[in-house]
């Protein structure tokens, strides 16, 4: 099992930290789509790291057109001398609409179609193909020798695709190199909903499971000091609670029963009242989703949630410590 890291920083703080990061023996790290652009924080890790693979966890998919992510996925897998793995989510509609100002609709399909699309992209750079892709949501058919970038010694990156429901998994197990398991789940939803969902996925595509990779991040409430981790346990509790208001997450709820604070957490969402949604998360609630305890003892819980079901681990601890990250990574590297 492959051990990563977050990087979920601005770029000037992950220049200095990748290498830290992979000093201290991570197998990999990743950025996310937050307050900073999540290929600029993997360029800049790419420039300072050696080994590491390199990923985005996630980039918001349909923010852009497959041919921007066709290049971008192209130019990092060079700057990375191989290491990237493009990874790609959906969003939800609210944000696609009114952040990002792109179109929506049927989003599965829509997240099938736009990886297709990037790999007859690179098929017509790599193998010299006509571009000719024509599809429900994208229209590629022009592709001039002086927009084709040169042949890549690294070849193409994996693509991973995030998701939650049944069908947004099953294609990202239908056309994607792995899936990223939210870090909203448990081990019941793991077993139910995502690992059922990419065997179907798989089945439809004809692929084995074992040439498929499943890489689970989960939140972890852990600290050196007492002082840490209860920081680190509130910051558990607010996440969680963020990610209950979100009507896209409520099946992982409702495989426990826990619909209702859902509904709660919509209503502090829509009042604005955002740091009151940790106070909804009990015990119950924080340690079936999340992993709590010290370095020895998240590793352990860790080992016991996913080892046997996924490939890559990434245990998301909301702290920049990194000797707290390297000393998660050394536990976890005994546990699994």
């Amino acid at each position: 099992m492959k051990i990563d890291s977050a990087m979920m920083y601005e770029p000037v703080k992950v220049k200095t930290m990748a290498p830290q990061l992979e000093a201290a023996g991570f197998d990999g790290a990743y950025t996310f789509e937050g307050q900073s652009d999540p290929f600029i924080t993997v360029a800049a890790a790419a420039m300072t790291t050696e080994k590491m693979e390199l990923m985005t966890s996630i980039a918001v998919a349909f923010a852009r057109n497959p041919m921007s992510l066709a290049y971008l996925g192209n130019d990092l897998q060079n700057l990375a001398n191989g290491r990237f793995i493009l990874g790609l989510g959906a969003q939800i509609k609210a944000h696609i609409e009114r952040r990002f100002s792109m179109p929506w609709s049927k989003p599965a399909a829509r997240m099938r179609e736009m990886v297709q699309a990037i790999r007859a992209i690179w098929d017509c750079w790599e193998n010299g193909e006509k571009l000719n892709f024509e599809g429900e949501f994208y229209h590629h058919t022009l592709m001039t020798p002086m927009f084709v970038p040169p042949t890549s010694e690294h070849g193409m990156p994996p693509i991973y695709l995030a998701g939650v429901g049944p069908l947004m998994t099953e294609v990202a197990a239908e056309v994607g190199d792995g899936y990223f398991l939210h870090p909203f789940s448990t081990q019941k939803s793991l077993e139910e909903l995502s690992l059922a969902a990419i065997g179907r996925g798989l089945e439809k595509a004809g692929k084995a499971r074992e040439d498929y990779v499943v890489s689970a991040q989960v939140i972890t409430a852990t600290g050196l000091t007492e002082e840490q981790l209860q920081a680190s346990i509130f910051a558990a509790r607010s996440q969680i609670g963020f990610y209950a208001s979100t009507p896209a997450y409520l099946p992982v709820l409702q495989c426990h029963g826990w619909e209702d604070v859902h509904l709660e957490a919509k209503r502090l969402s829509k009042e604005g009242k955002w740091m009151e949604m940790a106070e909804l998360i009990n015990d119950d609630i924080l340690n079936t989703i999340a992993v709590v305890g010290t370095p020895a003892e998240i590793a352990q819980k860790i080992a016991t949630r996913f080892s046997g079901r996924v490939e890559r681990i990434s245990p998301t601890a909301y702290s920049p410590d990194v000797e707290l990250l390297g000393e998660m990574c050394r536990e976890l590297r005994a546990a699994v």
